[in-house]
């Protein structure tokens, strides 16, 4: 069962190969008078270059990704930034991307290489701010429980290169290639939306934060820089193309023989995991229930962990009256899971004796958002390296006995 059920995951990866997206979505983009100019951001964005640039040889590429997909590429130029916080390596790409987008013509043509992990990649930090104030905002986020649209919303409104950013350095036409890491596909949310219109205003974004209850522990600095007014920003057309998404990796997995359990991976990470325990008491027997998303975590703790690992834990934890032999694993289909090397963690019905035998606290480790170690010491993390791509969480859920 657990062996099926890690499979289903990897299949959904696989689903979501960047190589293949890219190599689809090129077949009818080649051609024009200049020359082809290639930008790659995300965590995909050297398997996404690699394709594109075996239909476009010669063309000048810039690749920018994180620690672990920046192995060299021929023909491109490989620069790692940081991920999940900012960091000067990503301020230092950023400024290599704007001098990459100013030196091309209008004749020619870019092409945009879009996958998500960009935002925090890619720190360009508006007038009056620096990274530090990225990070802090960043920091900030993350441990609110903020989701991806609020999280990339406040992220736009703070630095030059989202939300648009790229078409105002650009004078020629811009075509992007986007694999979705958020739920609904919203493109722009991925990597907050560098070749597309912002998710909305610098005063949604104050907004956003009061609502999140983080607003007045920004510093004076970055709470101006939101309530400055903004003009337009203005560039070429850009014409945004959705080439790969979780929904797809869902379908690959259902082809497998799983099935659409009917509800997501969405929202705070203990109300989904009671929300899919309270779904899977009517699963059928011996059908693997397949879904996906994107949760979020509030942290009041300074332990280890990422949330699909709280997410396996929490859903454990409710389903401690769930009969039969069972088990559940969710994972992020980058390979990644929060800032460790676990890309998710897996759970069964005897996990919570196998957590007890060994004198784990849960309700401890949750309270610490710790769950690293203590899926470690039961054999529950799934440990992948990085898949090179990113299609946001996966998860399986089977059952063979009542």
């Amino acid at each position: 069962m657990r062996g099926q059920v890690l499979e289903l995951l990897q299949i959904g990866v696989r689903a979501a190969d960047p190589r293949a997206a890219v190599d689809r979505a090129m077949q009818g983009l080649t051609g024009g008078d200049g020359a082809w100019h290639v930008v790659a951001l995300g965590k995909a964005a050297r398997a996404m270059a690699q394709s594109a640039l075996t239909h476009l040889p010669g063309a000048r590429a810039l690749v920018i990704t994180n620690r672990g997909n920046d192995a060299a590429l021929t023909g491109a130029r490989v620069l790692r930034a940081g991920h999940p916080q900012p960091d000067a390596d990503g301020v230092a790409a950023a400024e290599r991307l704007e001098d990459f987008l100013t030196t091309v013509g209008p004749q020619d043509r870019v092409l945009a290489l879009i996958s998500g992990g960009g935002s925090a990649m890619l720190p360009a930090p508006v007038a009056g701010l620096d990274l530090a104030d990225l990070q802090a905002v960043n920091a900030a986020l993350l441990s609110s429980g903020a989701d991806i649209t609020q999280t990339n919303l406040v992220r736009q409104g703070l630095d030059r290169l989202k939300g648009g950013g790229w078409l105002g350095l650009s004078r020629a036409p811009v075509t992007a290639l986007i694999l979705s890491d958020v739920p609904g596909d919203d493109l722009r949310v991925v990597a907050s939306g560098p070749t597309v219109s912002p998710i909305g205003t610098p005063a949604d974004a104050c907004r956003t934060l009061r609502d999140l209850g983080i607003w007045d522990d920004l510093t004076p600095q970055i709470r101006a820089a939101l309530e400055q007014p903004v003009s337009a920003r203005q560039g070429p057309e850009a014409q945004n193309i959705l080439v790969g998404s979780n929904g797809i990796s869902l379908q690959a997995m259902i082809a497998a023989g799983g099935q659409d359990a009917g509800v997501a991976l969405t929202g705070d990470v203990d109300d989904c995991a009671r929300a899919l325990v309270r779904a899977m008491r009517d699963a059928p027997m011996g059908v693997p229930m397949v879904m996906g998303g994107e949760t979020t975590v509030r942290l009041t703790g300074d332990g280890m962990g990422g949330r699909n690992q709280e997410l396996a834990l929490r859903f454990a934890l409710h389903a401690r009256d769930l009969t039969g032999s069972w088990c559940f694993a969710a994972m992020g289909s980058d390979g990644r899971d929060g800032p460790g090397d676990a890309a998710g963690g897996i759970v069964g019905h005897r996990t919570l004796s196998h957590l007890h035998d060994r004198g784990i606290d849960l309700q401890d480790v949750l309270r610490r958002n710790d769950a690293t170690p203590a899926l470690r010491a039961v054999g529950g993390l799934i440990m992948t390296g990085p898949s090179g791509t990113n299609v946001a969480d996966l998860a399986v859920f089977a059952r063979y006995h009542a």
